[in-house]
């Protein structure tokens, strides 16, 4: 973990109240895909936890959705603004345990962390594919830049307003997968549980007081304890998650 001051290089909408922000800074601490960084904003006590979407040195692309007034904020930072970021948080996936054609799949905003995913395993000369779940097609972004890094990218809404209509445990089967990768809501997490034909790693989206271990606002069960998702995770081992009745 290392703190940081970050400039606002673009700030703009991807999708119904989705932004892309793009930061210049010090990235060498964010090491894996799936970490996280923690955003103080003025006049707010928490910071912000937001997984990394995409990182080169010197600049580092976020994906947010404005859900409360914190958020909210972000979405009038300007260009030249400066941000106090805590980089290299959290644990990240384990892409030794991909094999040779995972399966990455994001709900929502779970879609960010796997887009510098399936860039890192690309070129490791892996072969991911995507599915991609939304509620309408008014909340759907980065199916085309998934496409363009060569990802076959499937897109699958709740309202059949884009793509095909259902869940993305709807059309898990029809890909053939060697691992998956998630990162999205727990709900989303209980399904591929129940359908998902190898292990695999869920990133977990929680709501985290200090996002770095000491508060322990943020654990969950495992077979082994409780861990912390901001310290321990937010990448969790499939068959090690005790799943709330």
């Amino acid at each position: 973990m290392k703190q940081e001051l970050f400039t606002v290089k673009e700030n703009t909408p991807v999708a119904k109240d989705v932004y892309k922000i793009i930061l210049a800074g010090n990235t060498d601490e964010i090491k894996a895909p799936g970490q996280f960084v923690n955003i103080s904003l003025d006049g707010f006590y928490l910071r912000r936890p937001i997984s990394v979407c995409d990182c080169e040195e010197g600049k580092l692309t976020l994906i947010y959705k404005a859900v409360g007034r914190g958020t909210e904020y972000m979405t009038s930072l300007e260009n030249g603004a400066r941000l106090n970021i805590l980089t290299g948080l959290g644990n990240g996936y384990d892409m030794t345990k991909s094999g040779d054609c995972p399966v990455l799949i994001g709900g929502g905003v779970g879609v960010p962390p796997l887009y510098l995913l399936a860039k890192k395993l690309i070129e490791q000369g892996k072969k991911p594919s995507a599915v991609l779940g939304f509620n309408s097609a008014c909340d759907v972004f980065y199916e085309e830049e998934f496409k363009t890094l060569g990802v076959k990218t499937a897109v699958v809404t709740a309202d059949g307003s884009y793509g095909a209509k259902g869940f993305v445990t709807d059309i898990l089967n029809d890909f053939d997968y060697s691992f998956f990768y998630a990162c999205g809501p727990e709900p989303m997490f209980r399904a591929i549980a129940k359908t998902a034909k190898t292990p695999g790693q869920y990133s977990f989206e929680e709501r985290m007081g200090c996002g770095f271990g000491a508060c322990m606002g943020c654990s969950c069960k495992t077979l082994t304890g409780n861990k912390r998702i901001c310290k321990e995770g937010p990448v969790m081992e499939s068959g090690e998650i005790i799943w709330k009745d």
